[in-house]
């Protein structure tokens, strides 16, 4: 039995990378059957062109989805277009809740934007503990910073669409070549030129994850008690609320809120609209059930098939008939 990793998907086919070699291999009808999606990334047993078992993956982000990757690096252009810092801090809060490491690019850096740019990004994120760097893909301005930040690692580029991530890559290697397309002046916002995710390999020790991008990203499938854990610098803060499930917002005796001047005005207004979007989720699971009936359980470490909620039933039903027929005859 094989050993590789999925580095695309294309219809019912899967490709495997394993010892340097490319397969193309389709799934075992039992996986069909247990339901396991199979995402690029995930490391894989296989024999004769077909997977046979997905092995345990080290993180995951579902969309879009892509497994056991080393690091998120959020790119974001710091004109055309205007940097967004509401929607910086949303896949920053999106890493959190995969825990994923983070890096943050911006890119553009030749184009004319406000002078205080680049400060307010470092008194924001570093003292957040975030990895800077700025780059010009055009230019060619920060490319080998850049580059040492992928070195020896599979990264995903998360970022609007525009923000320059094919021109990166392009950058340190040209051979690749990239699709891009240009902001739209109108719109300020590119096209997404990705339509499904692959690995690239970009050199001897590097990759990076195509993706079709993160556009839409909201957190709407999250409760309100927990997007305060996507906050770094709120972390040390909620234990000191008087009430447990605090949302920081205008509750009484909330120790976030008398130490708002301690968290940046984006980031607050972040957390609000997050907010906003799990209360959403939360008012929609009210009525609706959520709850799924899997088709194996695990039992010592072993999955093992799991009895229907109907097959169940039919056989608590036979038991019983058995039982009252013995007493029956005893009688």
């Amino acid at each position: 039995m094989a050993q590789g990793q999925i580095y695309k998907i294309h219809s019912d086919f899967y490709y495997v990378l394993s010892n340097g070699e490319n397969f193309e291999c389709k799934v075992r009808e039992v996986l069909k059957k247990q339901k396991e999606k199979i995402l690029v990334g995930d490391f894989v047993e296989f024999n004769n062109g077909h997977i046979e078992k997905i092995l345990p993956r080290k993180n995951y982000i579902a969309r879009p989805s892509v497994a056991n990757i080393d690091q998120i690096v959020i790119v974001s252009a710091l004109k055309q277009p205007d940097l967004n810092l509401i929607q910086l801090n949303r896949y920053i809060a999106l890493a959190k809740y995969y825990k994923i490491p983070t890096v943050l690019c911006f890119n553009k850096e030749d184009l004319d934007f406000e002078e205080d740019l680049i400060n307010l990004i470092y008194e924001i994120y570093e003292k957040l503990g975030f990895q800077i760097v700025f780059t010009s893909a055009t230019e060619r301005q920060g490319i080998k910073a850049f580059r040492e930040l992928l070195d020896g690692k599979i990264s995903v580029l998360c970022g609007n669409s525009g923000v320059g991530k094919s021109s990166l890559i392009n950058a340190i290697n040209p051979n690749l070549n990239l699709r891009t397309k240009s902001v739209s002046e109108k719109l300020q916002r590119g096209t997404h030129t990705t339509r499904h995710c692959e690995i690239i390999k970009i050199n001897e020790t590097s990759s990076i994850v195509d993706t079709p991008g993160f556009s839409n990203v909201k957190f709407d499938f999250i409760m309100p008690a927990d997007v305060d854990l996507l906050f770094e610098e709120m972390i040390p803060l909620r234990d000191g609320c008087k009430y447990s499930d605090c949302l920081h917002i205008n509750e009484d005796g909330c120790n976030v809120l008398g130490h708002l001047a301690q968290i940046d005005d984006t980031r607050y207004e972040s957390y609000l609209e997050f907010i906003k979007e799990a209360k959403e989720y939360k008012e929609k699971i009210k009525y609706e059930g959520k709850k799924i009936e899997h088709n194996k359980k695990f039992i010592n470490n072993k999955s093992v098939a799991k009895i229907s909620e109907r097959k169940r039933m039919g056989a608590r039903n036979n038991l019983k008939q058995r039982v009252y027929k013995e007493i029956e005859e005893e009688q």
